[in-house]
């Protein structure tokens, strides 16, 4: 890429990632109203009347939280202001999860590191209870700081990823070669904020410094365009009357979003599964075939 198209793309990306972030600033749900805080012995609270929402760690346990409502099939938002200074040890969990050993889970887990190194951003699907599908980045902005807005967009053809509107990953729906894809099973959102010092930073090298704590992460500006699923009606639409809210349900990348998926895969991923020869001796799993941006 020329330095010309570079600095046009940067300059798009720039512009994408205000307007997400103006965009999710001006609507969201009510915690509330659609959320229950399930362990952490009042760890986790919610405040200001709904709209905000803290999950805190320290020695003696983390906290968690959950939807009350089951989804087939959405977009869903969360803005998220991750722990701020030496979250050595700490993970960040924000995912989507069915129930059971053949469970289905979408995953967007931040992984802490000692103060100045960034977060790495850890992403996974799991389809019929199987995972393996992992790919790490690193964040272009602290995001400790200010909330960012972090989306998944789950439809019949694909899961994208997507961090201020910029796609991060795409997991296509490849049934038609063998590869399970989560379709079947509805999910709750979930988060949780905990210790994982055994295995989170450099591999468990680095320890959780508990002289820090508690640790707080904090979320706001929750918002599901999604089909709430219920034994009496697999799909009722969270927007029934709004075109636009509904776009997800064919979302796919145009060529500015496989762009941006580009910039963001060859400028900060750190790991994907679908390089690693070493871990699958007998061959990558079928969809490392395809494209990896597509």
């Amino acid at each position: 890429m020329t330095f010309g198209c570079s600095s046009k793309l940067s300059s798009m990306i720039l512009f994408t990632m205000l307007f997400a972030s103006l965009m999710g600033a001006s609507e969201g749900g009510n915690f509330l109203q659609d959320f229950d805080i399930t362990w952490g012995d009042q760890r986790g609270k919610i405040l200001n009347g709904g709209q905000l929402l803290t999950l805190s760690l320290d020695k003696a346990s983390g906290s968690g939280f959950q939807s009350k409502k089951e989804y087939l099939f959405g977009r869903i938002d969360m803005q998220i202001k991750l722990v701020s200074g030496n979250s050595a040890g700490t993970v960040t969990a924000y995912y989507l999860s069915s129930q059971g050993p053949t469970h289905d889970e979408i995953d967007f887990e931040f992984l802490g590191n000692a103060t100045g190194e960034p977060y790495v951003l850890h992403t996974n699907v799991f389809s019929q209870g199987k995972g393996n599908r992992e790919q790490q980045f690193f964040l272009w902005f602290d995001p400790t700081k200010a909330f960012h807005t972090y989306s998944i967009v789950w439809n019949k053809q694909r899961i994208i990823f997507l961090v201020d509107n910029i796609p991060i990953r795409v997991f296509q729906n490849l049934e038609s070669i063998g590869v399970p894809f989560p379709n079947k099973q509805a999910m709750r959102i979930y988060s949780s904020l905990w210790n994982a010092d055994d295995w989170a930073t450099r591999g468990g090298l680095v320890k959780t410094d508990w002289t820090q704590a508690p640790f707080t992460a904090s979320y706001r500006n929750f918002k599901a365009n999604a089909c709430i699923w219920s034994s009496a009606s697999p799909c009722t639409s969270t927007s029934p009357n709004s075109v636009q809210d509904n776009v997800w349900q064919a979302q796919e990348l145009d060529a500015p979003g496989r762009n941006r998926l580009r910039w963001v895969q060859q400028k900060y991923m750190i790991y994907n599964y679908c390089t690693d020869l070493k871990r699958f001796p007998q061959g990558l799993p079928p969809e490392c075939k395809r494209s990896r941006f597509l």
